[in-house]
């Protein structure tokens, strides 16, 4: 399969239109952003473990009876995917204090959950994807009520099958972000990516982070920390 038409480029991606009106190829890049774009940098090779990573976690999880956009990886940085409309509320699940959260409700990092938190934020990068609830994503027709009871559903089911690959791993989930998409037909698909750019990975034995951390926080050794977290990954298939 051919790309033709860009269709979209973002922080991490660019997305073309294929022959078939239902596919479309997705081609990821070094680029690295933080703090609504205002850091910006290049972490080499990431495009490829993010690709890579995230299809593999995608066939565990479409094995698990997620629905997910995967249809087909090309190369080391392009993957063929279900064309979707996507919905307008990014998801965070949260096992343990960390990041904004600690820096939110001032905590400290580190805390572990009795069960894992849900959030939605609006993903409007001109209002700097701000957090709201059922009842503001139901009075803004972001989505209905029966699409947000399966988007729950389906993002903590994620959770728990991700957490247990990463223990195997010696890894921690500490938290991560979900998106979801509509097909043609309205079905909702898990959609985007799952990488160390949308979760927060922490070595189950020494704390070490392993994910975008390293470059948001100056933390250094950041293409060491994702292609380790490759490792981890396909050497536990």
């Amino acid at each position: 399969m051919e790309k033709t038409t860009q269709l979209y480029e973002g922080k991490a991606k660019k997305v073309y239109a294929t022959a078939d009106p239902n596919l479309v190829i997705v081609s990821y890049k070094d680029d690295a952003t933080a703090f609504d774009g205002t850091k910006k940098g290049t972490i080499r090779g990431k495009g490829a473990v993010n690709n890579r990573m995230s299809n593999f976690l995608m066939g565990k999880l479409a094995a698990a009876g997620i629905p997910t956009h995967f249809v087909e990886e090309l190369n080391d940085r392009e993957t063929v995917v279900k064309k979707v409309e996507i919905v307008p509320l990014e998801v965070i699940i949260r096992n343990v204090s960390a990041g904004s959260f600690a820096k939110r409700y001032g905590v400290e990092e580190g805390i572990v959950f009795d069960e894992p938190t849900f959030e939605f934020s609006y993903k409007n990068d001109d209002l700097h994807d701000p957090l709201l609830n059922t009842s503001h994503a139901l009075a803004l027709h972001l989505a209905t009520r029966q699409e947000i009871d399966t988007i729950r559903a389906m993002a903590l089911k994620v959770n728990e099958v991700l957490r247990a690959f990463f223990a195997e791993c010696g890894v921690r989930l500490i938290d991560f972000k979900l998106e979801f998409g509509r097909l043609a037909d309205g079905t909702i698909v898990l959609a985007d990516e799952i990488s160390p750019d949308t979760c927060r990975f922490w070595d189950a034995r020494t704390g070490e982070k392993l994910d975008k951390d390293r470059f948001r926080r100056d933390l250094g050794s950041v293409e060491e920390a994702y292609e380790e977290m490759m490792r981890r990954v396909f050497g536990a298939r």
